[in-house]
């Protein structure tokens, strides 16, 4: 998995792949202001076969309730879990507190850094809000005076980006607008486009890593020898399922072989399960911007409901900044997608042993 990730961010920072992926991103995307991009997240299906990587997140959640939890775990199972000077949980809280300085940095040098916000839309109401508040607290007690807030909350004046009387100098941003095209989020656009605010992950670090287009190009070795990558970087990603767009040129041929596919919508969550697809909804997938991937078939894991030992499907998450990695997490589930509805499901620790 370490290996499909190293070998992406290297492959995102050719020129001419870069060239290409922003050809496709929405052109708020074309401005790099210098941040990598907090807490990425990178999604494998352990099949039979090697990991195969399903999905890329500039967004992903999870990660502070997942060191609080693995933390746990790893007290309760002292003996039977290696944990190594440089583990994945015991550096966690260092590792984020040096990536946020880090992004800071990126855009503004030795400035220092006063206030961050930790925005979506209306978080006290978000599933993951409790995380929120862990990073709040994290941040807290490192000296760094964090709020929590919802994007429309924030106003613009000459001197910067405000909540309420506190100037804002860092925003985490956990919003699914990868673009901050919707009228609620103006203030942060207009923040971000003029440099007022250093913004992490932002619009350009969705559409070099995370647009789910991209994946169309990690997956076609001819494309990417086109452009120049090197054919020993181009093996690293063999772990990617290939990935085509949904075209009217094609969609006879993907229609025909729809069982195995998985279809995602380009911009957005989600996506179905070609053996799942009606002809109503995949007249819809023809109207919009979708891509095609193979299916690669989850884990899965045996765990105790009520007593009764059951079968889960599984995958693993990667959290990520620069490609490397302080923390990896699971997500137990059932049904076409992850979620946390499925009872017993959920996140769950990785234990090394």
């Amino acid at each position: 998995m370490l290996t499909t990730v190293t070998a992406i961010e290297a492959v995102a920072q050719i020129p001419t792949f870069r060239e290409a992926v922003m050809a496709w991103a929405p052109e708020i995307s074309q401005l790099d202001p210098g941040p990598a991009g907090a807490l990425m997240g990178y999604d494998f299906h352990l099949g039979d076969d090697d990991p195969k990587l399903i999905e890329v997140n500039t967004n992903a959640g999870g990660a502070f309730l997942n060191a609080l939890l693995a933390r746990a775990q790893s007290i309760c199972c002292a003996e039977l879990v290696h944990r190594p000077e440089d583990g994945l949980t015991l550096g966690f809280e260092a590792h984020v507190l040096a990536m946020f300085r880090a992004e800071w940095q990126r855009q503004r040098g030795d400035a220092p850094l006063r206030r961050i916000a930790i925005v979506d839309d209306g978080p006290e109401g978000q599933y993951l809000y409790p995380e929120f508040v862990l990073a709040q607290q994290m941040l807290i007690w490192a000296g760094i005076d964090t709020v929590i807030c919802d994007p429309g909350a924030l106003e613009i004046r000459v001197t910067g980006l405000f909540f309420g009387d506190l100037q804002i100098d860092l925003v985490y941003d956990r919003l699914v607008d990868f673009a901050l095209a919707e009228p609620s989020h103006a203030a942060l656009r207009r923040a971000y486009l003029d440099g007022s605010v250093v913004l992490t992950p932002n619009p350009h670090n969705h559409a070099a890593l995370a647009h789910k287009r991209n994946l169309t190009l990690l997956s076609d070795s001819v494309a990417l020898a086109g452009l120049g990558v090197a054919p020993s970087l181009i093996a690293r990603l063999s772990g990617i399922p290939q990935t085509r767009m949904v075209t009217p040129r094609n969609a006879d041929e993907l229609w025909t072989a729809r069982r195995q596919l998985f279809f995602k919508p380009v911009s957005g969550q989600g996506g179905v399960s070609g053996d799942k697809l009606t002809k109503s909804v995949w007249a819809d997938i023809l109207q919009a911007e979708y891509v095609a991937q193979t299916i690669a078939a989850p884990g899965q894991r045996m765990i105790r409901l009520d007593g009764v030992p059951t079968l889960r499907k599984v995958d693993v998450r990667l959290y990520t900044y620069r490609a490397q990695t302080p923390l990896v997490a699971a997500r137990l589930y059932q049904g076409q997608t992850t979620n946390f509805r499925t009872p017993g499901g959920g996140f769950a620790p990785v234990l090394i042993v």
